[in-house]
């Protein structure tokens, strides 16, 4: 299943560009909380699904 590893990396990625993105320049719009946690969430699940 390293399906599953490189798309927890990918979601883990995103994540956190955007959380930095976020932080740098201010940027957010309506629901980017959600999509954050989702993309936190889903890396973090598959991560642990690895293991």
């Amino acid at each position: 299943m390293r399906l599953n590893k490189n798309l927890g990396m990918i979601l883990l990625a995103v994540y956190l560009i955007l959380v930095g993105l976020s932080a740098i320049f201010r940027l957010g719009f309506a629901g980017m909380e959600i999509i954050e946690g989702i993309a936190a969430l889903g890396a973090g699940i598959l991560l642990l699904i690895n293991r």
